[in-house]
């Protein structure tokens, strides 16, 4: 079977999903999630503690889903809660585990989670994490000192087509990709134009992109996303779309973003279905996608 990073070494679109972990001992809940995944994703994100909260390991997680549902993962890191020392340590832990696809991430600050007076760290950030995993992938620690076996990492970074300087944003991408970045997840996407623009800038260098998308639900939902998240534009055509329907316009309006998407060349599309994970088949379906083997 192919793996994420031969998939787009072919031009395959690929179909990635993220999921957060429990906060609970017990995997059970993220793994009833993931079966309902196989078949139509590629690969399963795992979240580190989104939002500063508290969950279960990502890295334990994800080999916990390779390993019974044969269904590859990325797993999150970030740098919010381990030092130099504990990242190396946890990059090698995660591939001795067999866990190779890693989206770096600086990650949020404790005060805004469910422990606020947690020391937050911070030693390195996305950028230098991805350094890191190159580093190690390249049979040395940080330190220069060779290691037993080298790491095998897949190593991903996120980026913004939103983002209020595009150009500033792809210099951006542009030292992640020199500090060894190999394919970019980027947050939720509703202008294809945005992402056109994005994928032009990114062209020359060469990394596969996988576009966020992030169904609407509600209106509510749609004038949230607009007005408070930053990074995220909602068309007002689409607003006015979501204040005559609910979760199956949503769904709709995914399914052609996943389509449009497509036709722009993209490496594949990355669905954050936020509770509801039905909703990747359903997307998958009406985007004429065709079930993985």
């Amino acid at each position: 079977m192919l793996t994420l990073r031969e998939k787009h070494q072919r031009r395959q679109f690929t179909v990635t999903v993220e999921l957060d972990p429990p906060k609970s001992a017990s995997p059970l809940k993220t793994q009833k999630e993931a079966v309902q995944l196989i078949g139509w994703a590629d690969a399963v994100n795992i979240a580190d503690c989104p939002m500063a909260k508290l969950r279960m390991s990502p890295i334990a997680l994800a080999h916990i889903i390779q390993m019974d549902y044969h269904l590859e993962t990325i797993f999150h890191l970030t740098c919010r809660d381990r030092n130099l020392i504990g990242l190396q340590a946890e990059l090698l832990g995660a591939s001795a585990l067999g866990v190779h696809n890693i989206l770096t991430l600086t990650g949020d600050p404790p005060s805004a989670g469910d422990h606020p007076d947690a020391k937050p760290v911070f030693e390195t950030d996305s950028t230098g994490l991805i350094e890191i995993a190159r580093t190690l992938n390249g049979g040395h620690d940080m330190a220069g000192n060779e290691l037993g076996q080298p790491t095998q990492f897949y190593i991903g970074t996120t980026g913004n087509p939103a983002a209020a300087d595009l150009d500033a944003e792809l210099r951006r991408l542009e030292g992640k990709k020199n500090a060894g970045a190999q394919f970019v997840q980027t947050q939720p996407v509703y202008d294809l134009r945005q992402a056109e623009a994005y994928l032009e800038g990114t062209r020359e260098l060469g990394l596969p992109v996988l576009f966020g998308v992030l169904p609407l639900k509600s209106y509510k939902m749609a004038l949230y996303m607009h007005d408070k998240v930053p990074g995220i534009t909602i068309p007002k055509a689409l607003q006015d779309a979501m204040a005559e329907g609910g979760r199956e316009t949503g769904l709709a309006i995914a399914a052609d973003l996943v389509r449009g998407l497509r036709d722009l060349g993209a490496a594949g599309v990355h669905l954050l279905p936020i509770n509801d994970v039905p909703a990747v088949e359903a997307i998958a379906r009406k985007a004429g996608l065709p079930q993985k083997r």
